[in-house]
């Protein structure tokens, strides 16, 4: 063997353990998931966590062993997401999952640097998290989760085919929610179309509901839409069951609602919304620029009924829109 033989089986023997230890000390993504709900509630693991759980392991990712997911809940207390979402800016995480509205502007606000991808947001553009659609600028991008205001016009226009007798419904709407102050600009007229007056409930924490609701006994009010927000979900039995007590229809923003008891809900499908939200993060990790990457805006609706609750509030769904829902639970 010639002496340069020797030579480079010599560095080969010396260099084989470090570039096996340079490779086992590679440093695994640390995606940071900030939400507005609780960890403990079920219907957020079932249409939230999960779901994302299940996109990225479609993409080959295995939590704990090539990648890390630091969750961060405001417990249905949005005034707690600016810290949480600093604290994940001091880990500095690889990339931030905001699921909802709030979560994202208060991601936003923490951090121009980290990519975010946002999920269940209604207007983007109009909520000041992307510069368009088409191409978001910034560190923002995601998935949008509502056609706009179209989506509250539907669920008013299905609230009225259920109850055609109906003249004046209530909406309730959350002031810390950045969606909910565009939706109550725009949908009087789409109201007004439909031959309905609008009755405007603000709740901006659980203690509101009381006094918000309170009006409804005095105002003649016909019908109830909920509209979406992370904090109304949380305490969604309480609000069924307000609405169940009042022998209030009502339309909800999340098909949680229906399955605690609720009459019926339209929204986007949440379930396909994570999933896909796992490979914005996907496309990030592997070097993507969020602001070149479109935001994605849901096609895919899902109305869901509660025949039960139908018949307990003395309502008959026609045939028709029963073979246009999505599901029914009887």
């Amino acid at each position: 063997m010639d002496r340069r033989a020797v030579v480079r089986m010599t560095l080969g023997l010396v260099l084989t353990p470090l570039t096996v230890e340079a490779q086992n000390l590679k440093r695994i993504p640390v995606i940071g998931f900030l939400g507005s709900g609780s960890p403990d509630d079920a219907a957020a693991q079932s249409y939230v966590v999960e779901p994302f759980r299940f996109g990225l392991q479609a993409l080959g990712y295995i939590e704990g062993q090539n990648v890390v997911i630091e969750f961060r809940w405001g417990e249905g207390k949005p005034e707690r997401l600016a810290d949480l979402a600093a604290e994940l800016v001091r880990l500095n995480v690889d990339v931030i999952l905001a699921a909802g509205a709030p979560a994202a502007r208060a991601a936003k606000n923490a951090t121009a640097t980290i990519p975010i991808v946002f999920t269940s947001v209604g207007d983007a553009v109009a909520e000041g998290l992307v510069a368009s659609l088409g191409r978001p600028g910034g560190n923002v991008t995601g998935l949008s989760i509502a056609a706009g205001v179209e989506i509250v016009g539907k669920r008013l226009q299905l609230l009225k085919e259920v109850v055609p007798a109906i003249t004046r419904i209530a909406i309730l709407w959350n002031s810390g929610n950045p969606s909910h102050p565009l939706v109550l600009k725009q949908i009087p007229a789409m109201a007004h179309s439909l031959g309905v007056e609008l009755l405007a409930l603000e709740a901006h924490r659980p203690e509101d509901f009381d006094a918000a609701f309170a009006s409804l006994t005095t105002d003649r009010i016909g019908g109830l839409v909920v509209l979406a927000d992370p904090m109304f979900n949380i305490h969604a039995k309480k609000l069924v069951d307000f609405a169940a007590r009042s022998r209030l229809p009502t339309i909800y923003g999340s098909p949680l609602f229906v399955e605690a008891g609720g009459l019926m809900s339209y929204q986007g499908d949440l379930v396909v919304q994570y999933r896909r939200s796992a490979a914005f993060v996907d496309r990030i990790l592997k070097g993507a620029n969020p602001a070149n990457l479109p935001v994605e805006q849901a096609t895919k609706f899902e109305l869901v009924i509660n025949l039960k609750t139908a018949k307990a509030l003395g309502i008959t769904i026609q045939q028709s829109l029963l073979l246009r829902a999505d599901k029914v639970i009887q």
